[in-house]
């Protein structure tokens, strides 16, 4: 006689697949259609996104994949930050498609940072003025980087320097190559500013240790250091802020 051995696969019990969210929407209502007849600017974030996907996989629509990427990511901007382990994660997503989207959300960062760079010069004499401005340039950043933020009178920005590209865990900035730069542009004040890759803006004590090298020196050249603002996420900072400011904490 002959046993039966079990299937495992077979015998493994089923479980219901999701709704396809694309088959269920009513023709003339998918997303490739409504571009077609509208345009871009009236798609959701997540027909957008189904677009650049353009497929999903068996038991997941291609509307329902860019859903949850960007529930998980908390946002369609979240995204800028992934890498290509991140995207392929989800079932549905190749090595293909995950470079794929890791150059279109390349391409939205650097569009992002040209565009601040064409805006009338930008106030930034508060630190969420200044955490705003930076932010297209610190997303997806896995290594800390310094800059310093030459003002004018009116502490409107005249130029950005970039000093210091750091490892994960440290970017060190010394006074000289900072008011180097700063006297260099003719500013009369500065702000310094740095990410923390891991998202929690805290500082640490060669945070601390800078800053106070950074105030003396100002006052040594005569030079206005409006605030050292330390940027990383809102979801990492247990203010809910995702900048820090020496200034407001009264380090400075």
């Amino acid at each position: 006689m002959f046993s039966v051995q079990a299937n495992p696969v077979a015998d493994a019990p089923e479980y219901p697949l999701p709704p396809n969210r694309l088959r269920e929407t009513a023709v003339g209502e998918r997303p490739q259609e409504r571009f077609e007849k509208h345009g871009a600017g009236p798609l959701s974030d997540t027909e957008l996104l189904a677009l650049l996907l353009r497929s999903g996989t068996r038991g997941l629509d291609v509307v329902t994949l860019a859903s949850r990427l960007i529930a998980e990511a908390g946002s369609l901007s979240g995204l800028i930050a992934w890498r290509e382990q991140d995207f392929r994660k989800h079932k549905g997503i190749g090595h293909i498609k995950a470079l794929q989207l890791n150059v279109v959300m390349e391409v939205a960062r650097r569009v992002a940072i040209q565009q601040k760079e064409k805006e009338e010069l930008p106030l930034l004499n508060r630190a969420v003025l200044v955490s705003d401005y930076v932010q297209p340039f610190v997303a997806g950043l896995e290594v800390e980087k310094f800059w310093v933020l030459c003002l004018n009178r009116k502490n409107r920005l005249v130029k950005r320097v970039e000093i210091t590209s750091g490892t994960a865990t440290a970017a060190l900035a010394h006074p000289r190559e900072v008011f180097r730069a700063v006297l260099r542009e003719s500013a009369t004040a500065v702000v310094c500013v740095h990410n923390h890759p891991s998202g929690d803006p805290a500082p640490s004590a060669p945070d601390i240790h800078v800053t106070r090298q950074l105030r003396e020196a100002a006052r040594a050249v005569d030079i206005e250091l409006v605030d050292h603002v330390i940027v990383g996420r809102i979801g990492a900072d247990p203010l809910g802020r995702g900048y820090f400011s020496f200034r407001e904490a009264g380090m400075l």
